[in-house]
């Protein structure tokens, strides 16, 4: 912690978030099990990294599986889903869930593990980031929200944050399950990050 200021990361345990947290260091991670179908393998990840960096971690369990959709709900897709992964709100969600608790630890910045390929979902575009950190700012706390890798690919962040590969290894990035389907959004992307890592070719978005 710096000046006084308290930096928390929303922690999912995939590969950006794993790789974010080795990047800027946060002074604690926030994990949401939020009803989400591998949210047991996306604790247990986020330990690994918190206890490996030596940060707090924190998980708050929230059931919001009945107002969800698609992949990670193991329900079909709604009708707005511009990805079978598309969870309605899901960010929003995310960041208001992981503020109610970061502003009690005295957060000042919460950070998302947002990268360029999000932008596939609205709520992953700079615009979105822009819109929830003033949301949030003229609120009590004046808690800001940034995406330090929101112009990264996965594949740019994972070498600029210099993220050992044995903690790569941890990221559970299925939609789907607690152990990789290999069919899904998430599996795809990890399985072509770690291709092209040791290929030593550029991911492109």
């Amino acid at each position: 912690m710096k000046d006084g200021l308290k930096r928390g990361l929303l922690l999912s345990g995939g590969m950006d978030s794993l790789a974010l947290a080795w990047w800027i260091k946060p002074d604690l991670g926030i994990t949401l099990d939020y009803g989400q179908l591998a949210a047991e393998a996306e604790i247990s990840a986020s330990k690994v990294i918190c206890k490996r960096l030596g940060i707090d971690h924190h998980i708050i369990s929230i059931d919001c599986r009945s107002v969800g959709s698609g992949d990670m709900a193991g329900g079909q897709a709604d009708t707005h889903a511009p990805a079978t992964d598309w969870w309605p709100y899901r960010n929003q969600m995310l960041v208001t869930l992981g503020a109610m608790k970061a502003i009690s630890l005295g957060v000042n910045t919460l950070y998302l593990g947002t990268v360029k390929s999000d932008c596939v979902h609205r709520d992953g575009s700079q615009e979105f980031i822009d819109a929830i950190s003033k949301l949030m700012a003229i609120q009590e706390g004046e808690m800001t929200v940034e995406a330090p890798a929101i112009n990264l690919s996965t594949l740019e962040l994972v070498r600029v944050s210099g993220v050992p590969r044995d903690m790569l290894a941890w990221a559970h990035s299925c939609h789907k399950s607690t152990v990789a389907c290999g069919n899904c959004r998430g599996c795809n992307k990890y399985f072509e990050v770690w291709n092209e890592l040791e290929h030593g070719v550029d991911q492109t978005e």
